[in-house]
């Protein structure tokens, strides 16, 4: 009798710490489940679904469901599932009601079905909240570079590299639609800014032909040789919109002072082996020049090891001038539009940031 009685409270223990420790499912293994089944999924709130084909990103227009995915700033819809709220979670959780929650971990409890013809969940039964937007703005904050302190020169570069190096990447097609939110004129939202000439130019006049806009690669390609690949040639943190002559005319030059004025981009400069961009961007394209040499150390695979070198004409993975590139730090300091864009980066596109941005001081405890 004592042996069976034992038996029934291992059995009734088991089934409470089941009960009280669920196991949570991915994203993509929930998409990979049969139809009508129960599941318990957790992911990042990445927008709401109004739309077969369409995920608001900001201004939420309701808060009937969420969006979710295995990794912040996701925009792909095949890596999505969308949850449709009752009633009885719209208001604590719904992104119209709470928009501080885009980014945040929720797991939700319910049964898998299409919403919106897509993979979804319904008849959901529980909504739990994981992490916080708050949490996640302290990976982006002064959290995040906690383990920094104290620290200098390669040892402070090794730690950041190893906060901003794993990343979503990006393909270079997506790039196109990025630019077009990272780099939007406030006075005029059918527009983005060109970095070089500082003009105002249609959001959709982007492509290779004269007077339309294309992809700068602050850190030009050639120098690491990485291309358009997916990584080091579609990092935002270096990608503007240029116009695409001026692009031409930059080509892979190295930074520095002096030169000829550049005719289409007022107070700009260049000559046989270096350009020198306005004023009001120096220390913009210094910032993403220390990013890039921060970021790729030639640690993964097909990864350029970028160094920055004081000397122009450089050739490999190399960038100068260095000591130019400090001086444009010190005499533009960081804006509010750098800040908005690295912002925009974390939260929505490749989850990592500049931490010259968000620390200008880093700049001179590394160089």
């Amino acid at each position: 009798m004592k042996k069976q009685l034992t038996g029934w409270i291992i059995l009734l223990l088991l089934m409470t710490a089941c009960t009280s420790s669920p196991t949570f499912t991915s994203v993509q293994e929930v998409k990979k489940a049969e139809e009508g089944t129960e599941q318990t999924i957790q992911g990042y709130i990445v927008g709401v679904p109004t739309q077969v084909e369409h995920v608001e990103t900001k201004d939420f227009s309701s808060d009937y469901a969420l969006a979710l995915a295995d990794q912040k700033g996701t925009t792909n819809l095949d890596e999505m599932v969308f949850v449709q709220l009752k009633s009885e979670y719209r208001q604590e959780f719904g992104l119209m009601s709470n928009p501080d929650l885009m980014g945040a971990t929720i797991a939700v409890s319910g049964v898998k079905e299409p919403y919106f013809s897509h993979d979804g969940m319904k008849q959901v039964s529980k909504v739990s909240l994981q992490s916080t937007q708050t949490q996640t703005e302290e990976e982006g904050g002064e959290d995040y570079y906690q383990v920094t302190e104290g620290l200098t020169g390669e040892a402070l570069k090794n730690k950041l590299n190893d906060l901003i190096d794993a990343h979503t990447e990006l393909s270079y097609d997506d790039v196109w639609n990025a630019l077009r939110e990272l780099d939007e004129n406030p006075e005029k939202k059918g527009d983005v800014l060109l970095l070089y000439s500082g003009k105002s130019l249609s959001k959709d006049a982007n492509g290779g032909d004269v007077d339309e806009w294309n992809r700068e690669h602050v850190w030009p390609k050639s120098h690491g040789d990485f291309g358009t690949a997916m990584g080091p040639g579609t990092d935002l943190h270096h990608l503007k919109p240029t116009d695409m002559t001026i692009n031409s005319s930059r080509n892979n030059l190295d930074f520095d002072n002096g030169g000829e004025p550049q005719g289409e981009a007022a107070g700009t400069f260049s000559d046989q082996d270096s350009w020198e961009p306005r004023d009001e961007v120096k220390g913009d394209v210094a910032r993403m020049v220390f990013y890039m040499a921060v970021r790729y150390e030639g640690e993964r695979d097909g990864e350029p090891d970028l160094e920055l070198v004081d000397r122009v004409e450089t050739d490999g993975p190399a960038l100068g001038k260095q000591s130019t590139l400090l001086q444009w730090h010190k005499q533009d300091p960081v804006s509010e539009p750098e800040i908005r864009r690295n912002d925009l980066i974390f939260t929505k596109y490749q989850g990592n940031r500049n931490p010259f941005i968000d620390h200008p001081e880093f700049v001179e405890k590394i160089w």
